[in-house]
């Protein structure tokens, strides 16, 4: 069984990268295109995979030849597909990627409703939960799967989650189980209930989300970067009663700053942030290290043209070394 287990969305993803979109009326000609699998949830299990973490993917495709292709490289970069739901006359979700000179980024989506996950769909994905030592749940999925999943994670298990939860009774069933919070800028104004402006309303956010439960929460905070809170407590993976103090987890924050030079294609960028501090985590890291090494991924996943996480470890150990000695 997987370490890891990623409820998500899959789909195939279509970058188009050129210089400049049109105009009304105009055209422009394609400088690269790329057709692969992605999602959300696909996006973080191939990182994961990069990593050599063993992970396991739970999802919905159509039966299409766009989900066939989709689950065949989902399996072909290393992730257990076994849990990846084919439904019957369901159209695979299409993601497109106009990426523009500099980074600029804009998505399309057509994400049918068929392709969504449902609780029978968590539900048939019992014995991967069950085994697994991380859950990451992308909570752009409808509420009742969210909450189905949560309700199979074992005891002791780590809960990472991504987003913001489509309603309120879902936001406190996650927030009653999550141990690992990451948000964007929007998504944490969802999660806070309220605007956020700047790294002090942040500190706020995070500090109100170590309150519920949460163990490690990360928002970004514009350009000024990524921050990441943490409370005291054991390292994932060890019990309370082996070690109730560790250094490395004591009470902390940091404000990792944007890493890397301008952007060539910011997609996938924050999956494989979120894919790289769970593992970090996972690994025994302390948050402070783990929060650099996200950063590191992050990086290096934009300077990338092509539209998927582009991680090995070495290379983010050398990101990391190279920027802290500053």
């Amino acid at each position: 069984m997987a370490d890891v287990v990623v409820l998500g969305q899959v789909g195939r993803d279509l970058v188009l990268r050129t210089p400049a979109l049109p105009g009304p009326g105009g055209a422009v000609r394609v400088a690269e295109r790329r057709e692969l699998v992605g999602g959300k949830g696909a996006d973080q299990a191939v990182a994961l995979a990069q990593l050599g973490v063993p992970v396991a993917l739970v999802g919905v495709v159509g039966d299409d030849p766009a989900g066939t292709q989709a689950v065949a490289q989902a399996a072909a970069d290393g992730i257990d597909v076994s849990a990846v739901v084919r439904r019957r006359g369901a159209a695979t979700a299409l993601l497109v990627d106009l990426v523009e000179d500099g980074g600029v980024r804009r998505l399309l989506e057509d994400v049918p409703d068929a392709v969504l996950l449902t609780p029978d769909d968590v539900a048939a994905a019992t014995d991967q939960i069950a085994a697994a030592q991380v859950v990451s749940l992308q909570l752009e999925q409808p509420g009742a799967a969210v909450v189905a999943a949560l309700q199979r994670v074992p005891e002791g298990a780590v809960v990472a989650v991504d987003g913001a939860p489509e309603d309120d009774a879902t936001r406190d069933a996650v927030l009653a189980r999550a141990d690992v919070v990451c948000a964007d800028a929007t998504e944490a104004r969802q999660l806070a209930g309220r605007d956020l402006s700047g790294v002090d309303d942040a500190r706020d956010a995070a500090a109100e989300l170590l309150t519920a439960g949460a163990r490690v929460v990360a928002l970004r905070v514009g350009e000024e970067g990524d921050l990441v809170a943490w409370r005291a407590g054991p390292r994932f993976g060890v019990a309370a009663e082996e070690l109730e103090v560790d250094p490395g987890w004591a009470d902390g924050e940091v404000l990792v700053p944007l890493l890397g030079e301008e952007p060539v294609d910011p997609t996938g960028r924050g999956d494989a942030y979120v894919a790289t501090l769970v593992a970090t985590l996972l690994g025994g890291a302390p948050p402070e290290d783990a929060a650099w090494a996200a950063s590191a991924a992050a990086a290096l996943t934009a300077a990338h043209a092509g539209g998927r996480p582009q991680l090995d470890p070495g290379a983010l150990g050398d990101v990391v070394r190279r920027v802290r000695r500053r």
